[in-house]
């Protein structure tokens, strides 16, 4: 016979059983029953829908470059997440167009980029009195990039001072080349495109190695 400290025992087993019972009912009459907790980004995590409106993981605050200012203020543009909101990066373009300086000719130009570690980079055209000097939008796209931080380039985009996508004239194609390679995408006025159609059998740093021996 059971002695009265283990009927006390398996008294006690059986309330606790009849406890987590009546919990677990409880939770999933209101939709909730027990789950594994699985943190963000965990394996087993259940994923989202990736959306064209989030902002990027980066902290925009800890630089004061234009790129992400206007980032901050568009606030649409997402990389790393496989999505590229194309008209907002477009309006990163027209944001920065308004500040090109470009008092003989009137024709102003907008850069705006992405990197591949996600930073936005922008640059207009600045016009110089001894015309040969002018620097293109691009130029200064691809200063801010190595400005800050370095990287290469996966998406592009230029547009004229009403908005219109434009072409990067061929100079700024090999600049283009060099700084994102085959690779990088390119709005232009017919859709997106690879660098490699928007500058086909590209010289590049490949061809230097074949002469330097590298």
């Amino acid at each position: 016979m059971a002695t009265a400290a283990t009927a006390d025992v398996l008294f006690q087993v059986f309330t606790d059983v009849l406890q987590v019972d009546a919990r677990q009912r409880g939770r999933a009459k209101r939709g909730c029953a027990d789950t594994p907790k699985v943190h963000p980004g965990s394996e087993g995590a259940p994923r989202e829908a990736h959306s064209s409106k989030r902002l990027p993981t980066w902290d925009i605050s800890r630089s004061g470059s234009p790129g992400r200012k206007i980032l901050a203020r568009c606030g649409a543009v997402a990389y790393g997440c496989g999505v590229v909101d194309w008209d907002s990066l477009k309006q990163a373009a027209n944001d920065v167009a308004a500040r090109a300086y470009a008092p003989y000719s009137g024709y102003r130009v907008g850069a705006a980029a992405l990197a591949d570690d996600g930073r936005l980079v922008v640059g207009c055209n600045v016009e110089n009195a001894a015309y040969g000097v002018t620097l293109c939008a691009e130029c200064g796209l691809v200063s801010s990039l190595h400005a800050s931080g370095g990287g290469r380039l996966t998406h592009f985009v230029c547009v004229n001072g009403v908005g219109d996508v434009i072409m990067p004239c061929g100079r700024c194609r090999q600049l283009l080349w060099e700084n994102g390679g085959a690779g990088l995408e390119v709005l232009t006025p017919q859709g997106v495109l690879g660098m490699d159609a928007v500058l086909p059998q590209a010289f590049g740093p490949d061809d230097l190695s074949v002469v330097q021996g590298e």
